[in-house]
């Protein structure tokens, strides 16, 4: 059988010219690993007769350029056509409030006018120009031409108007969502993470159906929630990045804790996706049960986490019951340990986290230091409770 040979590729898609011979891959893995210079994005394993062309792989470089060119082309195409649809329903929407300005009662013109052009513009355009449809592009231009009066927007010029328009950067579905929030700082936070964020429709829903404002804004001083409806979320230090409660309801375990941590720990892992965006921005997985051994015993970490904007290792703790303060020190333990033994000098000292069933305040308070900033307890549910609900659980902390 001929020798193999392990060579790494660049990320250009060229041969790395360091062409590690091994005679394993585990020792090829290995060198990789401590390889700063390559920065390989694959491996290519072949017999050592064989000839790696360089027209192969220009044909790949060249393929892999286009293919990219055109799916982003596409997802451009897709975008445009989004904002040029809102844009214009924007639009629509003046028309109609200028028109209904002129003297018909909104209850007449409603039964009347807007029924008749609705009834046209189906006729000509087909699907989307509804009596509900056109009610719609009335209210998207009411909610959001608030920088001036309603008589300043009429007055103005066409030529006016088209400076005064406001930026859309989402889709009309996510449009028809924001509309409904009537508190407008909160409608401006949602907009704002749904853009920075690239939220589905579904999950601007999960979001705002979860109370993440309200949860953000409770940590924060009157200055700080102002700003998450100027600026979204910023993340700067680890209270930015900390919600309570935390909502797992993608999890589909009932409320009440028949079910193991294990469990639990697992569901998270099955809902991987969900659980990153119900954690926030900048979180990429790195492990579960990750062992720790010193002084001849293991312990395991539930789950790591690292957040790339804080440059900081996350570890979480599921505890299923009451939070005790033996479970603040084990944390504590872990957060010196990965301190210590496991993140670089140029990153930021490890955060720990532990979420709780329960948890008493005063307790994780004495047990941790006045300066704490490292470790964080905080509640979870399983079960998504209403908007009122989660405000009422919210103000009653």
């Amino acid at each position: 059988m001929p020798e193999k040979v392990y060579f790494c590729r660049s990320k250009n898609g060229r041969v790395c010219n360091c062409q590690h011979f091994c005679e394993t891959e585990i020792k090829f893995n290995k060198h990789i690993i401590n390889h700063s210079v390559c920065s390989y994005s694959e491996i290519i394993t072949m017999d050592k007769k064989t000839q790696i062309t360089e027209t192969g792989s220009h044909i790949d470089i060249l393929a892999g350029k286009i293919e990219k060119l055109i799916q982003d082309a596409r997802q451009h195409v897709v975008a445009a056509v989004n904002t040029a649809m809102v844009y214009t329903y924007y639009e629509i929407g003046r028309y109609i409030v200028e028109d209904e300005q002129g003297g018909e009662s909104r209850a007449e013109y409603g039964k009347t006018v807007l029924k008749d052009v609705a009834t046209r513009l189906t006729r000509k355009f087909g699907k989307g120009y509804s009596l509900t449809n056109l009610k719609q592009m009335r209210q998207l231009f009411l909610s959001y031409s608030k920088s001036q009066t309603l008589s300043d927007q009429l007055q103005n010029s066409d030529t006016q108007m088209i400076d005064n328009i406001p930026s859309f950067t989402l889709s009309w579905s996510h449009y028809l969502k924001l509309m409904r929030i009537t508190n407008l700082d909160e409608r401006k936070f949602y907009e704002i993470e749904a853009t920075n964020n690239k939220w589905s429709l579904k999950e601007l829903e999960r979001q705002y159906d979860s109370s993440l404002y309200e949860r953000l804004a409770l940590s924060r001083n009157k200055e700080e929630v102002m700003n998450l409806s100027k600026k979204g979320q910023i993340v700067e230090k680890p209270q930015d990045l900390l919600k309570d409660p935390y909502i797992l309801e993608f999890t589909g375990l009932p409320q009440l804790p028949s079910y193991t941590e294990k469990k639990l720990e697992q569901k998270l892992i099955d809902n991987l996706q969900a659980f990153l965006l119900e954690l926030g921005k900048g979180f990429t997985f790195v492990g579960r049960q990750v062992r720790l051994s010193f002084s001849e015993e293991h312990y395991f970490i539930d789950l790591v986490f690292y957040n790339r904007l804080l440059k900081s290792f996350v570890l979480i703790d599921l505890k299923k019951g009451k939070l005790k303060h033996q479970d603040i020190g084990q944390m504590q333990m872990y957060v010196n340990y990965y301190d210590r033994e496991v993140k670089l000098d140029d990153e930021n000292p490890t955060i720990g986290l532990l979420l709780c069933a329960d948890k008493e305040n005063s307790v994780v308070e004495y047990t941790l230091p006045l300066n704490n900033n490292q470790i964080f307890a905080a509640k979870y549910e399983t079960v998504l409770p209403s908007k009122e609900e989660l405000k009422k659980l919210i103000s009653n902390k």
